[in-house]
């Protein structure tokens, strides 16, 4: 009990700060809009997004983006923490594999930027021994239609996170369970699936979540990298917020609201779903 009291300032200060602006945002999507001056409440910003091919678009792109990124931050990241584990790695290894997580991901995505444009130093390296005679040689793998750079960077940087969380687990792990089942005639890959999998599992479904819902709503990284058309669900809800037309505030927050909506639900879908786990034991 005192330890989860231990949490309660971090709570408090968490779900003040961003239940606020939630709030404030889900009262000027219901038409509480204060700098129009007038409120017409009602629920005409949410029909309209649903009608709208953009919003549908756009919800795919995002979906896209968190579930492929997190598919191949878990896919490197659990590869990564079985080699730095079975290479029994020290500090300095580990401090290399996750040296860029303090990096903001609007400076990973500027570093994306600059490196995998078509016009970045790639391209520019290409050129140099002939390989491409103007930038448009180089492949587009920024602002391009699957969103590749976006993909790039997340891979840059989550790929650590999630390697850190299944490291910490296989720290705890029971090494003789694999020389059990190797006696038994299991394969790497058996002994892999049925073994390691199940013990680590907590700990990369944990990170998974919150890379997926962290993908799902991240606003700069697709702004900068992203394709224009379709746009992410936060890049759409930047779009209406800034669009002259004042009325489209209604939008930008309804949009907000949902995206926020749709993160917050996968997560607590997890959380419910890891809860009843542990109580079923």
């Amino acid at each position: 009990m005192t330890r989860r009291l231990a949490y309660l300032p971090v709570l408090l200060v968490t779900v003040g700060l961003f239940g606020a602006g939630l709030l404030l945002a889900g009262v000027q999507s219901l038409g509480g809009l204060p700098v129009t001056g007038k409120a017409d409440w009602g629920v005409a910003a949410y029909r309209e997004l649903f009608s709208s091919r953009s919003f549908w678009s756009a919800l795919g792109m995002s979906a896209w983006v968190a579930g492929a990124g997190t598919l191949i931050a878990a896919a490197l990241g659990t590869l990564a923490a079985l080699a730095l584990w079975r290479l029994r790695a020290g500090a300095g290894l580990r401090f290399l594999f996750a040296w860029n997580l303090p990096v903001p991901h609007v400076v990973a995505a500027w570093v994306t930027l600059l490196l995998f444009s078509q016009s970045g130093l790639w391209s520019r390296l290409a050129h140099v021994p002939g390989l491409s005679r103007n930038p448009g040689d180089f492949p587009a793998l920024v602002n391009d239609p699957l969103a590749l750079g976006v993909l790039l960077e997340l891979a840059w940087k989550e790929v650590p996170f999630v390697g850190l969380a299944v490291l910490a687990a296989l720290a705890r792990f029971d090494g003789r369970l694999l020389e059990v089942a190797r006696s038994l005639g299991a394969s790497r890959w058996t002994r892999f699936w049925h073994v390691v999998l199940p013990g680590v599992r907590p700990a990369l479904l944990s990170a998974c979540v919150l890379v997926f819902a962290f993908a799902f709503a991240s606003f700069e990284v697709p702004y900068l990298l992203g394709p224009t058309s379709p746009a992410t669900l936060p890049v759409l809800a930047y779009r209406a917020f800034t669009d002259a037309d004042l009325a489209a505030r209604q939008e930008a927050m309804a949009l907000s609201v949902v995206t926020a909506g749709l993160a917050g639900l996968v997560v607590a879908a997890w959380a419910f779903l890891s809860l009843r786990g542990r109580e079923r034991g």
